[in-house]
């Protein structure tokens, strides 16, 4: 469903060098669903984080521990080999059902996970999920050795954007990990199953700060 959408967002991007949301197509306008859905992901695309103002209410540490193997089903705005590799079989969830007030602004202060040292060739990320979709924060690519616990994001800094400020889309209401890739037992030399690298995941801390719109 996000594909024609996105090449509505395309089109009017090409045409008008940005998005107008009151001048989109009229058969887009004629179905709403779609309309607030291509708000939504105008919205991520476009950045548009700013221009508000927010009142801290403090953090919110998030301590997963694991969950039963997931295939992720929602697809991923802004990582398209994701959506491809889900339907071949190269992806898992690591930890979920972890739900936010989607009432409520985030920004990720850090998240580190541990993974046995030998497990690689795999790319973890967090995920947020906002409407039917997830977006990608952070992503970080194991080798064939790597240390036990990785870090994606440490205050001040995103390691796989480059960027100061992690923040989660608006109406986010959870966030996931998610993994994807070919994994492989680095003495062995030989691939494992996503239900053995599972396995060897220990764990992820979260840290959030949380904000309301004022």
């Amino acid at each position: 469903k996000a594909q024609p959408l996105l090449k509505e967002y395309k089109e009017a991007k090409e045409d008008g060098h940005y998005v107008n949301i009151s001048t989109t197509s009229s058969s887009l306008m004629e179905k709403s669903d779609n309309y607030i859905d291509f708000k939504l992901i105008s919205s991520i695309l476009e950045g548009n984080f700013a221009n508000c103002k927010y009142r801290t209410l403090g953090k919110e540490e998030i301590n997963g521990e694991g969950t039963a193997l997931i295939v992720p089903e929602r697809l991923c705005l802004n990582n398209k080999r994701l959506n491809i590799w889900l339907f071949q079989g190269k992806a898992a969830i690591l930890d979920a059902h972890f739900k936010l007030d989607p009432s409520r602004r985030y920004s990720v202060d850090s998240i580190s996970f541990k993974m046995k040292t030998t497990i690689g060739k795999i790319v973890v990320g967090l995920f947020a999920h906002f409407g039917p979709y997830m977006f990608q924060i952070s992503g970080f690519f194991l080798g064939s050795l790597h240390a036990e616990e990785i870090s994606h994001i440490k205050p001040g800094v995103n390691f796989s954007k480059m960027e100061s400020i992690s923040m989660l889309p608006p109406h986010c209401d959870g966030v996931v990990l998610v993994a994807w890739g070919e994994p492989n037992d680095s003495i062995t030399d030989s691939g494992v199953s996503w239900i053995e690298a599972k396995k060897s995941y220990h764990g992820m801390k979260l840290v959030l700060s949380q904000y309301e719109e004022l």
